[in-house]
Protein backbone atom coordinates (compact mmCIF):
# COMPACT_ATOMS: atom_id res chain seq x y z
CA UNK A 1 0.00 0.00 0.00
CA UNK A 2 2.63 2.40 0.93
CA UNK A 3 4.30 1.74 -2.68
CA UNK A 4 0.79 2.37 -4.17
CA UNK A 5 0.50 5.30 -2.34
CA UNK A 6 3.96 7.25 -2.80
CA UNK A 7 3.20 6.59 -6.34
CA UNK A 8 -0.40 8.32 -6.77
CA UNK A 9 1.36 11.44 -4.38
CA UNK A 10 3.81 11.15 -7.33
CA UNK A 11 1.72 11.30 -9.89
CA UNK A 12 -0.59 14.31 -8.29
CA UNK A 13 2.44 16.14 -7.26
CA UNK A 14 4.07 16.40 -10.85
CA UNK A 15 0.46 17.27 -12.39
CA UNK A 16 1.04 21.01 -13.61
CA UNK A 17 -3.01 21.67 -12.31
CA UNK A 18 -2.90 19.82 -8.99
CA UNK A 19 -1.46 23.29 -7.31
CA UNK A 20 -3.39 25.47 -9.54
CA UNK A 21 -6.78 23.55 -8.26
CA UNK A 22 -5.76 23.96 -4.81
CA UNK A 23 -4.77 27.70 -4.65
CA UNK A 24 -7.96 27.74 -6.92
CA UNK A 25 -10.18 25.91 -4.26
CA UNK A 26 -8.84 27.92 -1.74
CA UNK A 27 -9.30 31.58 -3.59
CA UNK A 28 -13.12 30.87 -4.91
CA UNK A 29 -14.12 29.64 -1.51
CA UNK A 30 -12.52 32.57 0.25
CA UNK A 31 -13.39 35.24 -2.17
CA UNK A 32 -17.11 34.22 -2.86
CA UNK A 33 -17.36 33.79 1.24
CA UNK A 34 -15.66 37.79 1.59
CA UNK A 35 -17.80 38.85 -1.42
CA UNK A 36 -21.45 37.27 0.11
CA UNK A 37 -19.89 38.76 3.70
CA UNK A 38 -19.16 42.15 2.63
CA UNK A 39 -22.74 42.54 0.81
CA UNK A 40 -24.70 42.01 3.22
CA UNK A 41 -25.09 44.49 5.45
CA UNK A 42 -26.01 43.11 9.21
CA UNK A 43 -26.23 45.73 12.08
CA UNK A 44 -24.41 45.10 15.33
CA UNK A 45 -25.84 42.78 17.16
CA UNK A 46 -28.77 41.83 15.21
CA UNK A 47 -28.53 38.30 15.33
CA UNK A 48 -30.61 37.39 12.19
CA UNK A 49 -28.19 36.96 9.93
CA UNK A 50 -25.80 33.60 10.41
CA UNK A 51 -22.20 35.07 9.86
CA UNK A 52 -20.56 31.78 9.75
CA UNK A 53 -23.08 30.24 6.98
CA UNK A 54 -22.64 32.76 5.05
CA UNK A 55 -18.77 33.68 5.17
CA UNK A 56 -18.73 29.72 3.80
CA UNK A 57 -21.45 30.25 1.06
CA UNK A 58 -17.77 30.15 -1.15
CA UNK A 59 -17.96 26.44 -0.84
CA UNK A 60 -20.41 26.32 -3.75
CA UNK A 61 -18.16 27.36 -6.07
CA UNK A 62 -15.08 25.37 -4.46
CA UNK A 63 -16.63 22.28 -4.22
CA UNK A 64 -16.58 22.30 -8.35
CA UNK A 65 -12.45 23.18 -8.16
CA UNK A 66 -12.27 20.44 -6.00
CA UNK A 67 -14.11 17.95 -8.73
CA UNK A 68 -12.07 19.08 -11.08
CA UNK A 69 -9.11 17.61 -9.24
CA UNK A 70 -10.38 14.99 -7.90
CA UNK A 71 -11.94 13.32 -11.36
CA UNK A 72 -7.88 14.55 -12.94
CA UNK A 73 -6.34 12.47 -10.52
CA UNK A 74 -8.45 9.41 -12.70
CA UNK A 75 -9.63 10.19 -15.82
CA UNK A 76 -6.10 11.66 -17.16
CA UNK A 77 -4.42 8.52 -16.58
CA UNK A 78 -7.36 6.57 -19.09
CA UNK A 79 -7.01 9.68 -21.50
CA UNK A 80 -3.57 8.96 -22.10
CA UNK A 81 -3.48 5.03 -21.58
CA UNK A 82 -1.05 5.27 -18.49
CA UNK A 83 -3.44 3.48 -16.83
CA UNK A 84 -2.03 0.08 -18.16
CA UNK A 85 0.90 0.51 -17.13
CA UNK A 86 -0.05 1.26 -13.77
CA UNK A 87 -2.48 -1.78 -13.46
CA UNK A 88 1.00 -3.51 -14.63
CA UNK A 89 3.12 -2.48 -12.03
CA UNK A 90 0.30 -2.67 -9.04
CA UNK A 91 -1.97 -5.17 -10.30
CA UNK A 92 -4.19 -5.29 -7.01
CA UNK A 93 -6.90 -2.43 -8.75
CA UNK A 94 -8.48 -1.96 -5.50
CA UNK A 95 -5.08 -0.88 -3.97
CA UNK A 96 -4.41 1.72 -6.35
CA UNK A 97 -8.09 3.23 -6.09
CA UNK A 98 -7.69 3.18 -2.32
CA UNK A 99 -4.49 4.69 -2.85
CA UNK A 100 -6.26 7.48 -4.89
CA UNK A 101 -8.67 7.88 -2.81
CA UNK A 102 -6.81 8.68 -0.21
CA UNK A 103 -3.90 11.10 -1.54
CA UNK A 104 -6.93 12.94 -3.14
CA UNK A 105 -8.84 12.82 0.33
CA UNK A 106 -5.51 14.22 1.71
CA UNK A 107 -4.91 17.10 -0.22
CA UNK A 108 -8.68 18.07 -0.44
CA UNK A 109 -8.10 18.58 3.16
CA UNK A 110 -5.43 20.35 3.19
CA UNK A 111 -6.88 23.09 1.24
CA UNK A 112 -10.14 22.69 2.13
CA UNK A 113 -8.83 23.59 5.49
CA UNK A 114 -7.04 26.71 4.51
CA UNK A 115 -10.41 28.00 2.47
CA UNK A 116 -12.42 27.29 5.68
CA UNK A 117 -9.80 28.94 7.84
CA UNK A 118 -9.57 31.81 5.34
CA UNK A 119 -13.25 32.21 4.48
CA UNK A 120 -13.97 32.30 8.92
CA UNK A 121 -11.12 34.72 8.91
CA UNK A 122 -11.67 37.19 6.28
CA UNK A 123 -15.51 36.87 6.77
CA UNK A 124 -15.01 38.33 10.08
CA UNK A 125 -12.39 41.26 9.02
CA UNK A 126 -15.24 42.27 6.16
CA UNK A 127 -17.86 42.65 8.63
CA UNK A 128 -18.63 46.61 9.70
CA UNK A 129 -16.76 47.48 12.79
CA UNK A 130 -19.04 46.69 15.76
CA UNK A 131 -20.85 43.93 14.31
CA UNK A 132 -21.56 40.61 16.20
CA UNK A 133 -20.76 37.74 14.92
CA UNK A 134 -20.53 33.76 15.86
CA UNK A 135 -17.46 34.39 13.78
CA UNK A 136 -15.44 35.09 16.65
CA UNK A 137 -15.78 32.47 18.41
CA UNK A 138 -14.57 29.45 15.62
CA UNK A 139 -12.43 27.71 17.95
CA UNK A 140 -15.70 25.88 19.50
CA UNK A 141 -19.45 25.76 19.60
CA UNK A 142 -21.59 25.49 16.56
CA UNK A 143 -18.93 27.49 14.41
CA UNK A 144 -16.16 25.44 14.91
CA UNK A 145 -18.69 22.39 13.87
CA UNK A 146 -19.63 24.29 11.03
CA UNK A 147 -16.00 24.84 10.08
CA UNK A 148 -14.94 21.07 10.31
CA UNK A 149 -18.02 19.78 8.68
CA UNK A 150 -17.32 22.20 5.96
CA UNK A 151 -14.09 20.51 5.38
CA UNK A 152 -15.37 17.00 5.57
CA UNK A 153 -18.10 18.18 3.07
CA UNK A 154 -15.06 18.79 0.31
CA UNK A 155 -13.36 15.49 1.30
CA UNK A 156 -16.26 13.72 0.42
CA UNK A 157 -17.20 15.09 -2.45
CA UNK A 158 -13.87 14.60 -3.78
CA UNK A 159 -14.31 11.15 -3.07
CA UNK A 160 -17.43 10.60 -5.06
CA UNK A 161 -15.99 12.42 -7.81
CA UNK A 162 -13.15 10.40 -7.68
CA UNK A 163 -15.61 6.77 -7.80
CA UNK A 164 -17.68 8.26 -10.22
CA UNK A 165 -14.24 9.43 -12.90
CA UNK A 166 -13.05 5.95 -12.06
CA UNK A 167 -16.65 4.40 -13.14
CA UNK A 168 -17.04 6.63 -16.32
CA UNK A 169 -13.37 6.91 -17.62
CA UNK A 170 -13.22 10.46 -19.21
CA UNK A 171 -12.70 13.53 -17.90
CA UNK A 172 -15.15 15.85 -19.18
CA UNK A 173 -18.08 13.03 -19.00
CA UNK A 174 -16.72 12.59 -15.42
CA UNK A 175 -16.96 16.69 -14.28
CA UNK A 176 -20.46 16.81 -15.92
CA UNK A 177 -21.82 13.90 -14.35
CA UNK A 178 -20.48 15.21 -10.73
CA UNK A 179 -21.72 18.34 -11.03
CA UNK A 180 -24.82 17.27 -12.33
CA UNK A 181 -25.31 15.23 -8.89
CA UNK A 182 -24.34 18.08 -6.81
CA UNK A 183 -26.37 20.94 -8.86
CA UNK A 184 -29.04 19.60 -9.86
CA UNK A 185 -31.00 18.29 -7.01
CA UNK A 186 -30.54 21.63 -5.79
CA UNK A 187 -32.78 23.35 -8.70
CA UNK A 188 -35.30 20.68 -9.06
CA UNK A 189 -35.95 21.16 -5.24
CA UNK A 190 -36.54 25.14 -6.35
CA UNK A 191 -39.49 23.79 -8.45
CA UNK A 192 -41.67 21.46 -6.69
CA UNK A 193 -43.30 22.12 -3.29
CA UNK A 194 -43.68 20.57 0.17
CA UNK A 195 -43.10 17.56 0.83
CA UNK A 196 -41.75 16.40 -2.46
CA UNK A 197 -39.16 19.02 -2.06
CA UNK A 198 -37.82 18.31 1.69
CA UNK A 199 -37.31 15.05 0.79
CA UNK A 200 -35.01 16.10 -2.42
CA UNK A 201 -33.31 18.46 0.10
CA UNK A 202 -32.74 15.64 2.47
CA UNK A 203 -31.40 13.03 -0.30
CA UNK A 204 -29.15 15.45 -2.51
CA UNK A 205 -25.50 15.72 -1.54
CA UNK A 206 -25.37 19.29 -1.70
CA UNK A 207 -28.14 20.18 -0.57
CA UNK A 208 -27.97 18.05 2.96
CA UNK A 209 -24.60 18.08 3.58
CA UNK A 210 -24.20 21.85 2.53
CA UNK A 211 -26.54 22.58 6.30
CA UNK A 212 -22.81 21.55 7.88
CA UNK A 213 -22.85 25.64 7.70
CA UNK A 214 -25.53 26.46 9.94
CA UNK A 215 -25.05 27.46 13.21
CA UNK A 216 -28.54 29.16 13.93
CA UNK A 217 -32.35 28.21 13.15
CA UNK A 218 -31.13 24.55 12.54
CA UNK A 219 -34.92 23.04 12.73
CA UNK A 220 -35.42 24.92 9.77
CA UNK A 221 -32.64 22.59 7.61
CA UNK A 222 -34.48 19.65 6.04
CA UNK A 223 -31.92 17.24 8.09
CA UNK A 224 -29.75 17.68 10.67
CA UNK A 225 -26.27 19.19 10.17
CA UNK A 226 -24.28 15.59 10.63
CA UNK A 227 -27.66 13.43 9.17
CA UNK A 228 -26.55 15.66 6.23
CA UNK A 229 -22.90 14.46 6.22
CA UNK A 230 -23.82 10.94 6.24
CA UNK A 231 -25.85 11.57 3.11
CA UNK A 232 -22.71 12.89 1.52
CA UNK A 233 -20.38 10.20 2.79
CA UNK A 234 -23.53 7.34 1.43
CA UNK A 235 -22.80 9.16 -2.06
CA UNK A 236 -19.04 8.92 -2.10
CA UNK A 237 -19.03 5.64 -0.55
CA UNK A 238 -21.77 4.35 -3.49
CA UNK A 239 -19.73 5.76 -5.98
CA UNK A 240 -16.24 4.36 -4.70
CA UNK A 241 -18.12 1.08 -4.20
CA UNK A 242 -18.99 0.86 -8.19
CA UNK A 243 -15.95 1.92 -9.42
CA UNK A 244 -14.22 -0.76 -7.25
CA UNK A 245 -16.53 -3.07 -8.97
CA UNK A 246 -16.38 -2.07 -12.26
CA UNK A 247 -11.65 -1.70 -11.82
CA UNK A 248 -12.05 -5.94 -10.70
CA UNK A 249 -14.41 -6.73 -13.47
CA UNK A 250 -13.58 -4.56 -16.48
CA UNK A 251 -10.31 -4.10 -18.60
CA UNK A 252 -8.36 -0.49 -18.39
Amino acid sequence: MSAALLAEWTKLRTLASTAWLLLGTAVATIGVGVAVVAGTHQSAGSGVVDTTALALTGIDLGQAVVVVLAVLAVAEEYGTGMVRTTFAAMPRRIIVLAAKATTVAALTAVAGAVAVAGSLLAGRAALPAGSGSVLGAITHGPALRAATGSVVYLVLVALLALGIATAVRDTAVSIGVVLAVLYLPTLLAQAVSDPLRRHVEQLAPMTAGLGIRATTNLSALPISPWEGIGVVAAWAAGALVLAGLLLRHRDP
